[in-house]
């Protein structure tokens, strides 16, 4: 096949403008937040993965620039870049692309067979929500670049070279307009990588971050078996080898891997032209109907049920199952820009048609595990039994009245749940101070006794022994379960955990956000769940005092305080000395950093000193060492503070003149914090209630964290590992994080 033949200037159909993008971004991509920002990358990067299932790329490299620009490049066919045939102004297909809102190859199915992007509806959208974009094309033995200032062309496109090769390059600046955030982050990057890897067989895509100098390369052979393997990895599964099933109509491809473990909770994946569907759609509804059903029919034919008398629900049959839904359309229909949910009617029935007959045969020629699998399910059936009372306990004026536990729901007199707001304290203490410190009117608290139950280990009826998980269904309401949750009947659209600055609280808020993500994930969906941030410093100099929320907010105000108070015997600018106190502070930190992992800042200096001949331990590759020692050099290199071998600062009127950069940052330490009180929280009840109010309830001054799920997958193995029965895999993550811990409470 001919690519140029193939892939032409008129196979790119004009609909409309960009117009309203830059003012309505969100319609686009989401949001203008994190998750809007890394879009864009996504937008570019589905172009450049439609070019590998078309089979014209086989790599894929992405590179997170120190500016905070990025760029995508892959090996694919190259946008076109002739005058575009039915242009009335003459310009090319490649100018076309990027600037047209509704232009693109993927309309009619000559240059593309399956695509999950709109080539041209995603460029375009990222050249308009861009400070600035360039394009290179490599293609018909040239190259050509463009740039764009947010949309608009600001050169020609120009041929600046000769090729014998073939791809797309696109380099472009989030427009910090635009965005809340322009950082990429890059496990953000990784785990759609990753996914992609499994989804694209011998595809190779490499992540290049500058920032930190890593390269990472994803590329996966065993396909969505491997992917269904790799998330069982830290669980006990029923089926040792996943069961695979692969079928394809009516121009639908279909491919479905599925493995059971001995947990409670289910993770189901899915897919559309390697889109991730976070919420579903017809091919997800598919699958459930063709699983409950299919189960059943072999349950009762090999008399593992009783025709008539038992059968098992889509949550039975779904308890402890990990699958992974791939599905290649011609024609996808998405509801909305951002692919979230599939809305193909004919997909329902082609998935329901080839799981049927994958699962059937798969059932059938592996007994021993099918009755394994239906076990668990007339496990799961007893226990949904069991939990039906939990009906109950959601009512709004259920057992509420008669729960015994001792510090009981201060309720608010709001009735409106969009005005309503419920504070999840830890013990009575702090709830005593938060019900004196609240608006009765709007704010209702819940203290609980301890630590509750940790849900990951515990189905259903299990969890409803517990009073704590009682009171808190009973208090939130909307019931429990991800199927049966129903966010329309919950009492407060603010559900906010207050826990203490401590150990103990962040397990006692661990805990409460497995319970969350477990068994009430529509309210985070919903945005309906948050974490209160109380301050963690109270600083006070004779009258004048101030409560700082946070460590970077706190080493901000020293900083403030040292550039007043530091000076350099060779000062050219307030500049130069901004980057010195900055340098030396990071310093600082990580040496005390690496002091409560037991290792003396002398210690680390006198290794600093001695050259890299002598790093040949895993020590060594830790990122704080090797972020300290480029710190290092370059304070050791800064000759505005170099004299000799010494480094020279002033400090008010006197002079430090010392060898050590740590005896340094002490000195200024101390000199900056001479007279200020400094009171480091750790609990809530240490506040007294007008405190407390001030600093974490009022809505008009308190910082409120809300809890999402950019990565559920990621979400779900952390959960695991963490909560789980598996001691193992928690103890590996313990061992390979422990050096790398900021904040140890000890």
């Amino acid at each position: 096949m001919n690519k140029a033949e193939t892939y032409k200037a008129g196979d790119i159909k004009i609909l409309k403008g960009l117009e309203g993008v830059r003012t309505r971004p969100a319609m686009y991509i989401g949001s203008t937040g994190v998750e809007g920002l890394h879009h864009l990358i996504y937008e570019v990067l589905d172009n450049s993965v439609d070019e590998a299932l078309a089979g014209y790329c086989n790599q894929i490299e992405v590179r997170l620039h120190r500016d905070g620009s990025c760029t995508v490049i892959d090996n694919g066919r190259g946008i076109p870049i002739d005058i575009h045939p039915d242009d009335p102004e003459g310009r090319t297909a490649l100018e076309i692309v990027l600037t047209e809102l509704h232009a693109g190859g993927k309309f009619e199915s000559k240059a593309y067979k399956v695509s999950g992007g709109l080539h041209g509806v995603g460029l375009s959208v990222v050249n308009a929500l861009s400070e600035w974009l360039e394009v290179e094309v490599k293609r018909d033995g040239k190259v050509v670049r463009q740039r764009y200032a947010r949309g608009i062309p600001v050169t020609p496109v120009e041929i600046i070279g000769e090729t014998e090769d073939s791809g797309t390059k696109i380099k472009f600046m989030p427009d910090p307009e635009i965005f809340e955030t322009t950082e990429f982050i890059k496990e953000m990057l990784i785990e759609r990588f990753r996914e992609l890897s499994y989804l694209n067989k011998g595809l190779k895509i490499i992540l290049v971050d500058e920032r930190d100098g890593s390269v990472e390369e994803f590329i996966k052979e065993g396909g969505i078996v491997s992917f269904v393997e790799d998330l069982n990895k830290n669980k006990k599964v029923l089926n040792s080898k996943p069961i695979y099933v692969k079928g394809q109509k009516d121009r639908i491809i279909v491919e479905i891997a599925i493995q059971y473990n001995e947990g409670y909770s289910e993770e189901i994946i899915t897919f559309v032209n390697n889109i991730h569907t976070r919420e579903g759609g017809t091919h997800l509804v598919g699958f459930k109907s063709a699983l409950t059903r299919t189960i059943n029919s072999y349950a009762i034919e090999n008399g593992l049920l009783k025709e008539g008398k038992e059968s098992l629900s889509g949550e039975d049959v779904r308890e402890g199952i990990v699958a992974v839904i791939s599905v290649k359309i011609p024609d996808p229909q998405f509801e909305g820009q951002t692919k979230m949910k599939l809305g193909n009617s004919e997909v329902k029935g082609v998935v329901e048609t080839i799981l049927n007959e994958g699962l059937s045969r798969w059932l059938e020629e592996n007994p021993n595990y099918a009755k394994l699998i239906i076990e668990k399910a007339r496990d799961a059936a007893r226990a949904r039994e069991a939990a039906k009372k939990a009906k109950e306990l959601t009512r709004k004026n259920g057992i509420l009245e008669s729960t015994t536990l001792p510090g009981k729901l201060a309720d608010c007199t709001e009735k409106d749940p969009s005005h309503a707001e419920l504070f999840i304290v830890e013990g009575d203490s702090a709830g005593g101070s938060a019900k004196q410190a609240r608006d009765r009117r709007c704010q209702a608290v819940l203290p609980l006794r301890g630590k509750i139950l940790n849900v990951e280990k515990a189905r259903v009826d299990k969890m409803l022994t517990s009073e704590e998980i009682k009171t808190l269904i009973t208090a939130i309401g909307g019931g429990i379960g991800k199927e049966n949750f129903d966010p329309a009947d919950i009492r407060y659209h603010k559900v906010i955990l207050m826990t203490d600055a401590d150990v103990d609280g962040a397990h006692i808020r661990t805990l409460l956000l497995t319970f969350f993500y477990r068994q009430m994930f529509p309210l985070i969906e919903a945005g309906y769940l948050y974490i209160a941030q109380p301050p963690l410093y109270r600083i006070k100099r004779g009258k004048w005092e101030r409560y700082i929320q946070t460590e970077d907010e706190f080493n901000e105000f020293l900083m403030d305080i040292a550039v007043e108070e530091v000076s350099l015997p060779q000062e050219s600018e307030l500049n130069l000395k901004k980057e010195f106190l900055k340098l030396l502070f990071e310093y600082g930190r990580i040496l005390e950093n690496f002091e409560k992992r037991g290792f003396a800042p002398s210690f680390i200096e006198s290794i600093l000193k001695t050259g890299p001949e002598q790093k040949d331990t895993e020590f060594f590759e830790l990122k704080d060492f090797q972020m300290i020692q480029q710190i290092y050099d370059r304070l050791s290199t800064l000759q505005e503070i170099k004299e000799n071998q010494d480094y020279v600062i002033q400090i008010k009127n006197d002079t430090v003149r010392t060898q050590s950069l740590w005896e340094l940052y002490s000195k200024v330490m101390d000199a900056i914090k001479k007279g200020l009180t400094i009171q480091r929280y750790k609990g809530l009840g240490e506040m007294n209630p007008e405190q407390l109010w001030e600093t974490t309830m009022d809505p008009e001054k308190r910082t409120l964290l809300q809890v999402t799920v950019e990565d559920a997958e990621l979400a779900n193995e952390m959960f695991t590992i963490l909560m789980g029965d598996d001691v193992e895999p928690r103890k590996e993550f313990i061992v390979k994080h422990a050096l790398e811990v900021r904040n140890l409470d000890i």
